[in-house]
């Protein structure tokens, strides 16, 4: 059973927060044990620097080993002086305010740094995944979660566009592991539809598939799970136990807080896109959070003048195959099975749902428009729309009746009143 501090009502004072990773730390068994503390990187709000030197003030000189690693998935590796930024102290010094720590990247990019625990069969697969996929996947990730006695996650929980709520075990995968489960774990999502399965509270097929791939690595498994004030470093609340019950007790609360209901669908958003994403890659969060109160033709338009890029990392496999719906892949899965899975699944996360027919071509629910720092050439050839970022005024916008105008998108969810995700497990 998970011990939870706070409620969706609640703001959390420092002080309290404070207490309670001292506490949950020393009635825990980490003495003589190596220890490594998975964060995340910028793309998420959350007081990182103040619960981190909570972490250390409880396990330096009582842990054998103390690592902490930013747990990237595949995103870019964070510089030395995002590094610093992220974790709140000069750059190439962390052993001023983290003596004792080694602090990592997720080198997702090595094959050295990653190890094998095992296999997920494809009977297994079949059954997690609800018979959408049928084959076996091999599930690596990185040694020094493999080499630790103890891995302690510390990251928040939001409505998620693959998994339904993030946070817990998603820290492992697809936060430290090998490409093979992020690509099934991420097209499994795509088969069910980012609208379908984002916000759903429980255990969904990609939650099971991860909590099956996290069960066959050999370190205990433990958690910090927080509920975040979105764009701020407030706490509704924090949560301490193993990655499935931490998890699960923060996802109730950030159900409640994270999710915004309307009473009828709108025709036009525009997702003012948080500064903490600087690619299409996650600035994409300011679609998948809104797609489910866009009415059919509507249109959402991603104003993000700061993004200039689409993926620094997939940038390459995205402009080979565009922006398409599900059943662009599906019917025509000779051509695209090829491709990185993960890549295909961002690219129907974005551009929503649809239809495809060989002879009607493709036939997408709603417009999705990109205003950023990207040319309208490059756009346009993603199979996307393009609008000058200068040509929008947004309070002109916010006055039409027909318009949503969501501010720091990409954390917050919006749904339709009575609207209910894919029926999680038990």
């Amino acid at each position: 059973m998970a011990r939870v501090l706070g409620s969706p009502q609640e703001i959390l004072a420092p002080a309290a927060v404070a207490e309670f990773v001292r506490s949950a730390l020393a009635e825990d068994d980490y003495t003589g044990k190596k220890v490594c503390v998975l964060v995340p990187d910028a793309t998420r709000s959350c007081p990182l620097p103040d619960l981190l030197d909570g972490v250390h003030a409880a396990l330096h000189g009582r842990a054998a080993e103390l690592t902490f690693m930013v747990a990237l998935g595949t995103h870019p590796a964070m510089s030395e002086e995002r590094l610093a930024a992220l974790l709140g102290h000069p750059p190439g010094e962390s052993g001023r305010r983290y003596p004792g720590v080694t602090v990592r990247n997720h080198e997702w990019w090595d094959p050295a740094m990653l190890t094998s625990v095992g296999t997920i069969t494809g009977e297994e697969l079949a059954e997690l995944s609800q018979g959408r996929l049928t084959d076996p996947v091999e599930v690596r990730i990185n040694r020094a979660v493999v080499e630790s006695d103890v891995t302690l996650v510390v990251g928040p929980v939001f409505p998620h566009e693959v998994v339904g709520f993030s946070g817990g075990n998603k820290y492992l995968f697809p936060g430290v592991s090998g490409q093979e489960v992020i690509d099934v774990s991420h097209w499994l999502g795509a088969l069910i539809t980012s609208a379908e399965i984002i916000g759903t509270r429980g255990v969904t097929p990609v939650r099971a598939l991860i909590n099956r791939a996290a069960a066959k690595v050999p370190s205990e498994l433990r958690c910090f799970g927080l509920v975040v004030e979105s764009g701020t470093t407030n706490l509704h609340a924090i949560t301490y136990g193993g990655t499935e019950d931490a998890w699960a007790a923060a996802a109730d609360v950030a159900a409640q807080v994270d999710v915004k209901y309307l009473s009828a669908p709108v025709q036009r958003v525009l997702s003012l896109v948080s500064r903490r994403y600087d690619e299409i890659w996650t600035a994409a969060k300011g679609m998948y959070k809104v797609e489910p109160v866009v009415a059919d033709g509507g249109q959402v338009v991603l104003y993000a003048p700061h993004v200039t890029e689409v993926s620094r990392t997939h940038g390459e496999a995205i402009g080979a195959v565009g922006y398409h719906c599900r059943d662009y892949f599906v019917k025509q899965w000779d051509r695209f099975e090829k491709m990185p899975w993960g890549v295909l699944a961002h690219s129907t996360h974005l551009r929503g749902g649809g239809t495809y027919d060989p002879a009607e071509g493709e036939h997408c629910r709603i417009e999705v428009t990109l205003a950023t720092g990207i040319d309208a050439e490059t756009t346009r050839g993603l199979s996307l729309s393009y609008l000058d970022p200068a040509s929008i005024d947004i309070e002109e916008w916010a006055r039409d009746p027909g318009t949503l105008v969501v501010h720091d998108a990409g954390e917050i969810l919006y749904r339709l009143s009575g609207s209910a995700g894919v029926t999680g497990h038990a």
